[in-house]
């Protein structure tokens, strides 16, 4: 990787993100959580939920991931409480094709992730990108289970 190509994948709006993600900790009692990794880099994010009503009523993340992961932890953090599990599915849907296959956009709410269109081209990078969102499905079915 070139320094120009790193300077585009780590835009000014990629390093403010990753620097500013949302609901960092743990929860008082949470009902669900799971811990995942990428094989590949090592990032790890943990996601902690309580659900109500079949949404994210509450939410905890600890995000250990390169820029990119935490990026995409922090855009996933600002919109997910209320969200119920077939809408974060689809969300994680729709970015793996947006990298994958050069799909479109994620459709609302998940419009912020355009910010990681660079990163199509950098293969290696794209499961530290969907950590926040296997992470928080896996603590919904965790959840599930108790």
């Amino acid at each position: 990787m070139s320094d120009s190509d790193l300077i585009k994948l780590y835009s000014k709006q990629i390093l403010a993100l990753a620097a500013q993600i949302p609901h960092l900790g743990k929860l008082d009692a949470p009902e669900g959580e799971a811990k995942v990794r990428s094989p590949l880099c090592g990032s790890t994010v943990t996601a902690q939920v309580v659900m109500g009503e079949g949404k994210v009523a509450e939410f905890a993340q600890n995000v250990k991931a390169c820029a990119l992961g935490q990026s995409s932890a922090a855009l996933l953090g600002k919109i997910v409480i209320g969200l119920d599990e077939k809408t974060i599915q689809r969300g994680r849907d729709e970015l793996a094709t947006m990298l994958r296959e050069n799909g479109p956009v994620p459709s609302a709410p998940f419009e912020g992730f355009e910010v990681l269109v660079p990163a199509r081209e950098f293969r290696n990078r794209h499961a530290s990108i969907l950590l926040a969102f296997d992470a928080t499905l896996r603590a919904i079915e965790a959840q599930k289970d108790t």
